[in-house]
C-alpha cells in the first residue's frame, strides 16, 4: 500500500460518498466536472474542462520524457431510484451510482493526487474523467472533440470494479473483456382486419412471432459454436384492441459479440431472414441495427504490464484471468484508438 493514499484514504471516502448522494446522468454532469476539475487544479493540476460536453482532462508533467500514459475514471450515474438508507444516498429521485462510477472517480482523484505531489516519474499523465458512459458513448464524444489530439498518449488504462470478485482480488486477461453492444429495431407492416376474420388482413403479429424464433437460428446455425453471441428480443410492442389485428407491430432488441465480424455477419443474417419472412407472407419490414460501441478489447503488451503491476500489488494468488462478459462498456472506443488495458477491481458482495 502506498502510504500517502492510505493515509488519506478518509478524505477520498468523503468525495466518494459526496459524488454518490449528487449523481447525474449522462452528458449532465456539471457538479461532478466542476468538484473534479476544481480537486484538480487545488493540487496544482494543468486542468481542461468540458472535453466532450462535460469531460474533464487533467495533465501531470514531469522531468523531460516525451512518453505519456492516460488514467480514464467514468463519472456519470444511472436513471434508478436508490432504496438504501446511508446518510450519503441519493438526494435525487430517479439517479443513482449503481454501477460505481462515484468510487472509479474518487479512485483516479486520489491516485492523481499522489502523482501531483509526491510522484516521482519522467514524462505525462493524462487523467480523463469521462461523461456518459452508460449509454451517451462519451469516450467517443470526447475523442471526437480532439482527446488523443489534444493529450496525445501512448497508452491508456482504465479499472471497473466488480461485484462477486473477492475484496483485494483482481482480474484481467489479454484480448475481449467485454463484447460489442448493437441494438435492433424490426417493424412489420401488415394489413389490420377483425381477429375473427384474419383471411382479410396480414398478421403481423404472427409475421413477427416467426421472425423472431427464426432470428434464434442465426446463433444456433450460422455463427461458429466456438463465436460467443447473443441475440436478445426485449421488446414487442402491438396493437389496441383484444379483437383487432393490428396493421403492424415492432420488435426491439440487442445483439452482443467479442467481434467485429461476428457482429457484421449477425447484421447481414438478420437483415435476410427479416425480409425474407416478410415477403413470405406479404408483409413489409423494416430493419434498422445500430452499434452502439465495439468490444472491449485488451492489447497484449499492456495487459502484461498490468498483470505484473498487480501481483506486485497484491501476490500472484490474488490476480485472476477475467472470463469475458457480455456486458459493454464504451472505453472500447478509446481501446480501438490507443494501445491499453480494462481490468477489474474485486468489489466482494
Amino acid at each position: 500500500m502506498i502510504a500517502d493514499i492510505e493515509g488519506s484514504a478518509a478524505e477520498f471516502v468523503a468525495i466518494r460518498r459526496d459524488l454518490h448522494a449528487h449523481p447525474e446522468l449522462c452528458f449532465a454532469e456539471e457538479r461532478t466536472a466542476s468538484r473534479v476539475a476544481t480537486l484538480l487544479e487545488g493540487w496544482g493540476i494543468a486542468v481542461t474542462r468540458g472535453v466532450g460536453r462535460t469531460g474533464v482532462v487533467g495533465v501531470i508533467r514531469r522531468g523531460q520524457g516525451s512518453r505519456a500514459i492516460a488514467l480514464r475514471a467514468d463519472m456519470d450515474a444511472l436513471p434508478l431510484q436508490e432504496h438504501t438508507h446511508f446518510a450519503h444516498a441519493s438526494r435525487h429521485a430517479g439517479r443513482m451510482h449503481a454501477c460505481g462510477h462515484d468510487g472509479h472517480t474518487a479512485m483516479l482523484l486520489a491516485a492523481a493526487r499522489h502523482l501531483a505531489l509526491h510522484a516521482t516519474f519522467d514524462g505525462t499523465v493524462v487523467l480523463i474523467f469521462q461523461p456518459a458512459e452508460e449509454g451517451g458513448t462519451g469516450a467517443l464524444a470526447m475523442m471526437e472533440d480532439g482527446l488523443f489530439d489534444r493529450f496525445p498518449v501512448e497508452a491508456v488504462f482504465a479499472a471497473h470494479n466488480w461485484p462477486g470478485l473477492p475484496v483485494g482480488s483482481f482480474a484481467v486477461s489479454p484480448g475481449p473483456m467485454m463484447a460489442s453492444c448493437n441494438e435492433f429495431t424490426i417493424v412489420v407492416h401488415g394489413k389490420g382486419a377483425h381477429a375473427a376474420m384474419p383471411d382479410q388482413g396480414i398478421d403481423a403479429i404472427q409475421v413477427a412471432f416467426q421472425i423472431g424464433t427464426a432470428l434464434q437460428t442465426i446463433v444456433s446455425r450460422n455463427v461458429k459454436p466456438t463465436e460467443a453471441v447473443v441475440l436478445s428480443i426485449t421488446q414487442v410492442h402491438a396493437g389496441d384492441a383484444l379483437n383487432v389485428l393490428p396493421d403492424s407491430c415492432e420488435l426491439r432488441g440487442t445483439v452482443r459479440c467479442f467481434s467485429i465480424e461476428a457482429r457484421d455477419f449477425v447484421e447481414t443474417r438478420m437483415r435476410q431472414v427479416v425480409q425474407a419472412i416478410g415477403a413470405a407472407h406479404g408483409a413489409r419490414c423494416e430493419f434498422r441495427f445500430k452499434c452502439n460501441c465495439p468490444p472491449t478489447t485488451n492489447h497484449p503488451a499492456e495487459t502484461a504490464f498490468v498483470q505484473r503491476v498487480l501481483r506486485e500489488l497484491v501476490g500472484k494468488d490474488h490476480v485472476r484471468p477475467f472470463e469475458p462478459t457480455m456486458s459493454a462498456e464504451d472505453f472500447s472506443f478509446m481501446l480501438q484508438a490507443k494501445a491499453g488495458c480494462y481490468f477489474m477491481i474485486g468489489n466482494g458482495d
